[in-house]
Parts: structure tokens; sequence; C-alpha cells
């Protein structure tokens, strides 16, 4: 698996921006004020050839009935018990603090690789030594400086981190799963919505344990099962709850489990409940899902408690659509576990979509529908220039990702690259999570350069 490095702190000291930074993108809100993160986010970072996965970690909330002490103290408990290395974010503007101490306190005792990084220092190189200094103080070893807003020093943070990693195991990155021809298939879902009845329902016997009572199930348990030639591995996982539910140490390293079962999955199956909405952590796992690149099977499960009415069935299914648009593509399918109505079409679904998840299109083709797209909706002006695509070649798999070459890569908008996707699926009738890659033309860069001059004289003269 991967490694697996958390970021603790007490509130404000820009420990989501310091995660999007690291990261690559925003994924954390981030705002100049405590308690904005609540739930714990999980996102996987590239730095060179070494992937690992970044938890942001929310602190105290002003109005909680806990104690500042006691919530800071339970975030660094968790990830000292979790992770590999920590990363323990501090202002190095404020300085060291009783709530900073606190925490180095538990950390002293934890044995695990910690870096202390010493934020929101904006100024030269000298100013941020001198700023971090009183840092050492808490005997944690190597104090890093830096402003994860403007990225000063988080190259020499990132080196220092990739230091500390365990060795690089076989098989560790996500993207390279095991091509053995068995299916792996995540079973994932809030507590109580199904899904240790659902993998008992699909194995029709009694391989786990299914209860009423939320958190039956903590360990992943892997299940094999041939189902019309094809061999598959059913993972059920423990029920991913908000972070401010989970009540027990237990369940917490659970929902880590669970979260890095999907890491090794074709598939992951979300189990719903039909006699609640839609609900917020719902969308959560089904987002988790998209950035991990999984392919995704929605299942509303217990439909046999709302009734056989097909209309009502359908109104459900346009409202999740509504609620789930991001994930749009992914299969919507009504089962109950229980009586065993519809079980095996979650099979069939995940099998069709295992298959799709590794799809390769022939490169002949995806030229001839770039030139069909291009033509019926032509590509925009961006920075005064046409948007010009002139090639496209299939570059991976697990999931289907697509190399795009183009005169300007880095403008390409939204919307044009929706209307890409959309095409994609359309053509290769692809229900799976898509990326896109955008690339200039070998040598565009010195013709570029070799331009500007002559421009540049051009401008003089006139």
């Amino acid at each position: 698996m991967k490694p697996l490095v958390a970021i603790v702190g007490r509130p404000n000291v820009g420990k989501s921006t310091l995660f999007n930074r690291l990261a690559g993108r925003r994924l954390a809100l981030v705002e100049d004020e405590p308690g904005v993160t609540r739930d714990r986010h999980y996102a996987d970072a590239q730095w060179g050839d070494r992937t690992f996965t970044l938890i942001d970690t929310g602190g105290f909330v002003p109005g909680e009935k806990d104690s500042l002490l006691k919530q800071v103290r339970e975030q660094a408990q968790l990830a000292v018990e979790e992770c590999d290395v920590i990363l323990f974010v501090t202002d190095g503007r404020a300085g060291l603090t009783a709530a900073d101490e606190a925490v180095a306190e538990l950390l002293r005792k934890s044995g695990k690789p910690v870096l202390v990084a010493a934020n929101k220092l904006d100024s030269g190189s000298d100013a941020m030594q001198a700023l971090s200094a009183e840092f050492f103080r808490m005997g944690l070893g190597e104090v890093m400086p830096l402003s994860a807003e403007h990225a000063l020093g988080v190259p020499q943070l990132v080196e220092a981190v990739l230091d500390r990693l365990p060795p690089k195991q076989e098989g560790e990155d996500a993207e390279v799963l095991p091509d053995d021809g068995t299916l792996r298939v995540a079973i994932i879902g809030r507590p109580n919505v199904g899904k240790s009845t659902m993998v008992n329902a699909i194995l029709k016997e009694k391989r786990v344990v299914a209860s009423e009572v939320p958190g039956t199930t903590r360990d992943p348990i892997d299940s094999a099962l041939t189902y019309k030639g094809h061999k598959l591995i059913l993972t059920d996982t423990a029920g991913i709850r908000r972070k401010r539910s989970i009540a027990h140490r237990v369940e917490q390293f659970s929902v880590v489990s669970a979260l890095k079962v999907m890491d090794r999955s074709d598939v992951a199956v979300l189990i719903m409940d039909a006699t609640e909405p839609a609900v917020d952590q719902d969308a959560k796992l089904a987002g988790l899902a998209e950035d991990k690149g999984r392919a995704l099977v929605i299942v509303v499960n217990k439909w046999d408690l709302i009734g056989t009415d097909q209309r009502r069935q359908e109104a459900y299914r346009e409202a999740l659509k509504h609620s789930l648009k991001f994930v749009g593509y992914a299969p919507i399918i009504f089962t109950s576990a229980l009586t065993g109505s519809k079980v095996e079409k979650v099979v069939d679904i995940a099998v069709e979509l295992a298959e799709q998840f590794r799809y390769r299109a022939p490169t002949p083709q995806l030229n001839r529908l770039l030139e069909h797209m291009v033509d019926s909706n032509p590509a925009p002006i961006v920075a005064g220039k046409p948007l010009r695509l002139y090639y496209i070649a299939q570059v991976g798999t697990a999931p289907p990702t697509f190399a795009l070459t183009c005169n300007n890569p880095e403008r390409v908008p939204d919307m044009y690259k929706r209307y890409i996707t959309n095409q994609l699926r359309k053509t290769f009738d692809l229900r799976v999570p898509l990326r896109l890659l955008f690339r200039a033309r070998p040598g565009q860069a010195k013709r570029e350069a070799r331009k500007k001059p002559h421009l540049k004289g051009k401008g003089k003269k006139s």
C-alpha cells in the first residue's frame, strides 16, 4: 500500500494550505479562521517516482464541548498510530505555543518519524531560519521553515518526507494494479447500509457477520468468487462515517483500512440505504472513488422497504443523479440484499466495469473521433489564438487515460474537457472514470522561444 503521511497541528496554522500544495490541487477548503476543516481529507501525492497518501486532519472547532487540548491530542494520537510519517505544522510567525508543546509531548514518545514544518514564513531564508529556531526546543529534531501559500521551502520539505518514508514495495502504486486476471471489488458505504448482507447474498453463504448494529465489520475481509468464468475478490469493508461521528479508536483504524482497500481495487461498489436520501457522506465516498480513479457502481439497497412502483424508482434515480452529478457516468442499481433481489446484477455490472477499467481504444479510431469532435464543435479561442488539437492517443489504463497534443495545453477550458470526455464515453461506451492529459507538440517551446526576440524587435521598430 502507499505510505501514509498525516498533516497535524493546532487550528489555523495552514494545514489545509500545505495539504493542497503537496497534493498539487485545491482539494481542502482554506479560510483564514480556525475550524474550517472538520472531516478528514485524503489525497494521493506524487513527487518524482514516489507516491504517498496525504491526510489533512481537522483541528478544534469553537463551540464544541471538548477542550482544545483534548481535540489536538486526539488528532495527533490518531496520526501517530496510523501513519508512516507525520508532518507537524506550526505557525512560524506566532512562535511556539502551549498547544504545540502538548502535541510535541505526545510525538516525542511515538518513535515515528516526525517533521516539524514552521509555516507562514514568507521572508528570506536567513530570516526564516531565525524565526523557526525556537521550535527546536520541542525536541522533535529537524525543523523545516516554509510558506505553504507561496511554495517557499516546500521542495526541501518533500525531500525530507521522502527520506523518511519506508522503502518502496512492489505494487505499492495504486495505479499499477496486479494484472493476474482477478477482478477486485471493494464494497464501501456508511455503517448499517447492508454491505455485509450484500456480500453474503452474492456469495450465497454467511461469509461475514451481518448485524443491524453499526460498526460490526472492522477489518476488511476478502472473499474469493468465480462468477461466469471470472475470478473476483470481494472485500467487505467497515462503514465509513464522518470523522466527528467516530467514537472508538478501533473504528478509526477500520476507516483507514477501508480507504486503503479502495486503492487496490478495480471497482468500488457504493452501498446506499434506500430509506435515507443521499447524504453528504455518500457523496464524499463517491467523490473519493472518482479521485482515486476507481470504477464505481452505485447500489441503492433495501429497496424492498420502499416498494415496487417503477415511477418512484425513476424519480429516486433522477434525484440521485442530480445530487451525485460529478459521477453521473456510474450505473445505479436498486436491490435488496436481504431478499436477494437483483443481487446478481450488481456482480454483472461490476465485471463489466472492471473490463472497461482496463479498456484500450484503437489509436486510428481515436483520431477519427478527434477530427469529428473538432469539426462538430470547434475548439474555442484561448489567449487570443484558436486552440488547436492535433493528435490523441491512449497512454494508460486503470483508469483509461488519454493524451491530447495541442498548441496551448495549459489553457484548455474545463467545458471543452468535459465535451471531449463525454464524446469518449459515448463512442466507446465507457462508464468508468477517464483521465485527460494535454501536451504541447515536441519542440514547441523552442519554436516559441525563437519567436520572442523577433516579435520584440518588431515592437521596437513600430
